[in-house]
């Protein structure tokens, strides 16, 4: 299953893989930004922790520093480190030079790294898109069809965007082994030349669908899940953007629709109400006519 939009990367355990030299750069680059405050913060008392151990173990090292000291050793260090240099604490023996040098120098190098991670996450463009919590299968055109809905939550536009869908499920080959497999599911509209308020995201399921035929249960089954990736290009940045998103079997609802979210206004502006972008509603008696009938006892909804 990919992860949902914001979270992490996959929960997947590896084996037999090198570990590459840029993974933990990747790894910072996408901690949320609480925990990228609090790796720097903790790394930051951590480096002083340790060299106010060091100017301990040298013994009487600083001037004007009381003797074995932990608290003066330490402030010393955020003194050193920052390269603040009140004047009231100085090194005043080889070995606290040495020290000195090497901890100014470790000050100055973490400022640059933490500047650069920092200006890289404010400078990486990002989608906020919002996607239906589920998928529901619905009529569309007088044709059963999987139906969900997207998004823009920013205030600009995402020009050229791009929706795909994609079905994971497991099967069985001719030969008895069990593959997971990915199968492309037509959409009826792929592009969008501005993408500003939301998207109706519809797969028509015709006899030449993937889910033709599928219940609730199949889709449990063969463990099932609905793939969603959107791409386009950030009208603000001038950069390109994603955003990705599934659906498992227990995620699509059966013979529902979704509530209308969007209006018109009394001075003629779109209003898109995001309160209700997630709502459904049974679908009428005359449009349930139209969808394959299925065994009895399918839920109608995801519990």
């Amino acid at each position: 299953m990919i992860p949902r939009a914001g979270e992490g990367p996959l929960a997947i355990e590896r084996r037999g893989v090198a570990t590459s030299r840029g993974d933990l750069y990747h790894a910072v680059l996408t901690l949320s930004w609480p925990r990228f405050f609090a790796s720097v913060v903790v790394g930051y008392l951590g480096v002083n922790l340790v060299f106010a151990l060091l100017y301990l173990a040298g013994g009487d090292v600083i001037a004007n520093a009381r003797p074995g000291s932990f608290w003066d050793a330490y402030m010393f260090s955020v003194q050193t480190l920052a390269t603040i240099g009140y004047g009231a604490m100085a090194p005043k023996t080889p070995y606290a030079d040495v020290l000195v040098a090497i901890e100014a120098f470790t000050g100055l190098f973490g400022v640059a790294v933490a500047t650069s991670l920092m200006f890289t996450r404010f400078a990486r463009p990002s989608a906020r898109i919002l996607f239906s919590r589920v998928a529901v299968i619905a009529v569309r055109d007088a044709v059963p069809s999987l139906v969900f809905r997207i998004a823009n939550e920013r205030g600009n536009q995402v020009v050229e965007a791009q929706v795909r869908l994609i079905l994971a499920r497991n099967e069985v080959t001719a030969e008895g082994e069990r593959v997971r497999r990915f199968h492309d599911l037509p959409l009826t509209r792929t592009f969008s030349p501005v993408f500003a308020l939301s998207w109706t995201v519809v797969h028509a399921i015709d006899a030449a669908s993937p889910l033709f035929g599928a219940t609730p249960e199949s889709l449990a089954r063969e463990g099932a899940e609905l793939m969603v990736l959107v791409t386009g290009l950030d009208d603000t940045f001038q950069a390109a953007i994603h955003g990705r998103f599934s659906y498992v079997a227990s995620e699509i609802a059966w013979d529902q629709r979704f509530s209308d979210v969007i209006s018109v206004a009394s001075d003629g502006r779109r209003v898109i109400d995001y309160t209700r972008f997630h709502d459904l509603e049974p679908l009428p008696p005359h449009v349930l006519r139209v969808l394959p009938a299925r065994a009895p006892g399918a839920p109608a909804a995801p519990g």
